[in-house]
């Protein structure tokens, strides 16, 4: 595996409250999007995906991989809430939260939230994630289409985030992985004003890291109106 990973504040908000996980020695692989006032989102992000690393690094070939990926954003979400709860100045904080675990040929994946995962394999670039949002769900009904929400007026609202209450459902599945796969994970700051098409042309000419920069650049260049992070996993057969 090869990786790549750039994350920047973007042209108008104050601060950056993404984060991202990258671990090539443990395949783990993530990224976060903080919720809340003052510095709370950042600290949301940052916390849950400390939390996760550390719970993966424990990892064991006893559990199934996508139950301990699960129970590892289990955990995330329960450290954020307890701070939320705890500290008067955090109170209502979450986090989104998209994480991959790659072993072998297989990437394992969590997701709450709207960050998102794609894959990119022999030129076509698919959404592995649901937006978990209101336009998600339009989406999903077949009311809008995924280029009409990246315009509408309510694509911010999430219906589920790491830290909102003691329980979170997580959406959890098994991706078979074929050399020279690409797996992206990115906060909605990206692909809210990158269409896929340009994703596409970008992870299709460059390296990963020039690919990292250039997609980034690229939400920059029209404005850049949230955070904005990404990471890009190369999967390579082994010699």
């Amino acid at each position: 595996m090869k990786a790549a990973a750039l994350s920047h504040k973007g042209l108008v908000r104050p601060r950056n409250e993404d984060a991202y996980l990258l671990r090539l020695d443990l395949g783990v692989f993530a990224v976060a999007d903080g919720l809340g006032g003052h510095r709370s989102g950042e600290v949301a992000s940052h916390l849950a995906l400390r939390v996760l690393e550390e719970r993966l690094s424990r990892g064991t070939l006893q559990e199934p991989p996508l139950q301990q990926l699960k129970e590892a954003v289990a955990s995330a979400n329960e450290a954020v809430y307890q701070v939320s709860l705890s500290q008067p100045e955090h109170r209502g904080m979450a986090t989104t939260l998209t994480a991959a675990w790659m072993i072998e040929d297989r990437c394992y994946l969590a997701h709450v939230g709207d960050s998102r995962a794609y894959i990119f394999r022999q030129g076509i670039l698919e959404t592995l994630t649901t937006d978990h949002s209101y336009v998600g769900d339009l989406i999903q009904k077949g009311d809008i289409t995924r280029e009409e929400a990246r315009f509408h007026p309510l694509r911010n609202l999430l219906n589920r985030a790491l830290g909102i209450e003691g329980a979170v459902e997580v959406d959890t599945r098994e991706i078979p992985l074929t050399p020279g796969d690409v797996l992206l994970l990115c906060t909605d700051g990206l692909y809210e004003v990158v269409s896929e098409g340009e994703m596409k042309t970008i992870l299709s000419a460059h390296s990963l890291d020039e690919a990292a920069r250039l997609l980034v650049e690229n939400a920059l260049d029209k404005g850049g109106p949230d955070n904005i992070t990404v990471v890009l996993v190369l999967y390579e057969e082994k010699d």
